[in-house]
């Protein structure tokens, strides 16, 4: 993987060992010559990710609506930044831009990313490996949804086991890079009467 996109949020949390780990992460990214594309803004989880990687020479690129540029969140030392009109533009972009997608805490902002992501896997749209870094277990109550999602017939195992989960950094970048996509037919199953 020569790029990945981070998903994160906006806010740092109430834990600081989430920003920690992103800086971590962005700090590792950098070292392994590893592009970071994220949502561009400064604040939160994402300034972490971003500062992690900037002092450790990394290449960041920030991709932002325009509305959000106004609101003065914007990042102002990355590599580069990209400005979009909005937000389905931000993610289609983010996806352009990378070989593989990182989920780190945040809200629904996060989810809703991660989840555009999951669905354009789950419909062959790409092939890309999908990592959630689950942060002292921030992600477990999603993680037993999603298996109840599969026990209960809505989500099929093969799709649930694109996404690479773990709590530690490392071995979720071997995972990711590791991955091969399933070749799955259909997402759906026929109905019998």
């Amino acid at each position: 993987m020569n790029s990945i996109t981070i998903f994160c949020g906006s806010s740092s949390g109430s834990d600081k060992l989430y920003s920690e780990e992103a800086f971590k992460l962005g700090k590792l990214l950098a070292l392994k010559n590893i592009k970071i594309i994220y949502g561009g803004a400064k604040v939160g989880i994402m300034g972490a990710v971003a500062d992690g990687a900037l002092t450790n020479n990394g290449h960041v690129t920030g991709v932002i609506p325009s509305f959000l540029m106004r609101k003065e969140i914007a990042h102002d030392a990355l590599s580069e930044m990209v400005i979009v009109d909005t937000m389905h533009e931000r993610k289609t972009k983010m996806n352009e831009l990378c070989d593989g997608v990182i989920a780190l805490s945040g809200g629904i902002g996060t989810l809703e990313e991660l989840f555009e992501m999951l669905t354009w896997a789950q419909l062959g749209l790409h092939q890309k490996p999908i990592g959630i870094l689950n942060t002292n277990g921030f992600y477990d109550a999603l993680i037993i949804l999603l298996k109840h999602m599969v026990t209960s017939g809505f989500l099929r195992q093969e799709n649930f086991d694109m996404i690479q989960i773990n709590e530690h950094i490392e071995p979720l970048l071997h995972s990711m890079e590791a991955y091969v996509a399933p070749q799955v037919e259909k997402w759906i199953t026929k109905e019998t009467t």
